[in-house]
């Protein structure tokens, strides 16, 4: 049984996710203790509970201490033998949070699954948005050979979520990818719930973001929607082509729309110039699916952070390979 200190570094769910994902990939049992030792409030959430749950469903796992509040879980995985699976997430937690958990426990998968999840939120802060996992995580894992797709039936915000996300992930095998840097065009996305229309709150976001991306001098294509949604919301989606660096803001109370825009265009022209093969979130995400992949891998980024540094350290608990960093003027260069 693989023990697993959820105190470390960054002390978060992440932790949880990634050794969950691992655990029912390798069919490792896992004991998890001090969860989320560092948040203000320790201990399983409702959306942490909503992963645990899935991915117990999904290799039919044996678990223990599965309850809000619970700083130990014990995780027995079994065979994942399903093709179909339904979630049912009660609050506005992250859909995006639970699918990458699913995403990496079904690498290399000689069966395609179809996932439905029901309820939740498509955005929401301190998580990568459904766009995010669309347009930015799966488009650089397809250059390693994973294939999966996403389908949103219905947007979810924060309080209540109501999201309706489908999910396929196909037979697939992961090879190693060295991610090089040649960027042409920014693309993107502003997402705003339906009452926020005559506000014109989608074009006002657009317009903040090209007043900071005009000075890169490089062609954009940023569309608007509007969409149906339990709760009012509104967020900003980033990414440049073909090499991708993402950034996104999210609408708050008190924000205006040209600052969510704005704060967007700035995140992402600080990954362009720092001259980063892939932006600081995606770095921390590519880990494990970079250990599991046959030959080397590799990237660059501007900040290592508590968040990559953990996902090594829990990865190579898990798989047989070690990561290197190397200092290259500004970035670092993650490699294995």
């Amino acid at each position: 049984m693989i023990e697993i200190d959820g105190s470390y570094l960054e002390g978060g769910g992440q932790i949880l996710r990634t050794s969950l994902g691992l655990s029912a990939l390798t069919k490792k049992p896992i004991h998890i203790f001090n969860i989320r030792a560092r948040r203000p409030t320790p201990g399983l959430k409702a959306q942490h509970l909503s992963v645990l749950l899935a991915i117990k469903d999904l290799c039919n796992a044996k678990l223990k201490g599965a309850k809000i509040g619970s700083k130990e879980i014990y995780f027995f995985p079994n065979k994942i033998d399903k093709d179909k699976l339904k979630i049912r997430i009660e609050t506005a937690g992250s859909v995006g949070l639970v699918l990458q958990t699913i995403f990496l426990s079904s690498v290399n998968t000689d069966q395609n699954l179809r996932i439905r999840i029901e309820g939740g939120g498509t955005f929401g802060k301190w998580a990568p948005s459904i766009i995010y996992l669309q347009k930015v995580f799966l488009k650089t894992l397809e250059k390693f050979g994973f294939l999966a797709k996403i389908e949103v039936l219905k947007h979810g915000f924060y309080p209540k979520g109501g999201a309706k996300v489908v999910a396929e992930i196909y037979k697939s095998n992961l090879n190693g990818f060295v991610i090089r840097r040649v960027i042409k065009k920014i693309e993107g996305i502003s997402i705003a719930s339906e009452n926020l229309k005559n506000r014109k709150v989608a074009e006002r976001e657009v317009e903040g973001v090209k007043k900071i991306i005009e000075n890169l001098n490089m062609p954009a294509e940023i569309k608007t929607e509007y969409v149906s949604s339990l709760s009012v919301g509104t967020g900003v989606e980033l990414w440049t082509t073909p090499t991708i660096l993402g950034a996104n803001s999210l609408g708050e109370f008190m924000k205006s729309s040209e600052n969510v825009g704005r704060e967007a265009g700035e995140l992402l022209a600080k990954e362009i110039n720092s001259g980063a093969t892939v932006d600081k979130h995606l770095a921390d995400q590519l880990i494990p699916f970079m250990a599991l992949a046959d030959g080397h891998s590799s990237y660059k980024v501007s900040e290592l952070t508590n968040h990559t540094k953990t996902n090594i350290w829990v990865t190579e608990k898990f798989i047989d390979r070690k990561f290197k960093i190397k200092k290259i003027g500004d970035l670092f260069e993650v490699f294995v």
